[in-house]
């Protein structure tokens, strides 16, 4: 009786492409968008219980965590409004617009968003 041949498995098959690596590393960011949420979730708990959410979000693994997420967040919504076009096709009088047109439009829309976003959380009281 003779076994099945089972070929040795390569870990590392993405890292041969830089294209297959981006994507592991933004499927990857998943877990920091999972985090922003939760962290966001306690930051709302102790506000809605008075507690005082800086006590824990002023711990420095907790900043060092987020500084990480913020980056990590970023990556995976440039890559994500990117990847936009491949999978939205706008046709205006039978043209297809451009993919430059799409991906400016997303940024655009993101960086107005946060902007104002910014506008009401960074104003003096």
């Amino acid at each position: 009786m003779t076994t099945a041949y089972r070929p040795r498995r390569d870990y590392g098959w993405f890292l041969r492409n830089r294209n297959y690596a981006v994507f592991v590393a933004r499927e990857l960011t998943s877990v920091f968008v999972a985090w922003a949420i939760v962290f966001l979730m306690l930051v709302v708990d102790a506000v809605l219980n008075g507690g005082d959410p800086a006590a824990f979000a002023g711990r420095p693994w907790v900043i060092a965590l987020n500084v990480l997420t913020l980056a990590a967040t970023a990556f995976h919504a440039v890559t994500f409004l990117n990847l936009a076009p491949k999978a939205t096709v706008i046709r205006l009088d039978g043209y297809r617009i451009p993919a430059w047109m799409i991906q400016g439009g997303n940024h655009s829309a993101w960086l107005l968003v946060s902007a104002v976003v910014a506008y009401f959380v960074l104003r003096s009281p």
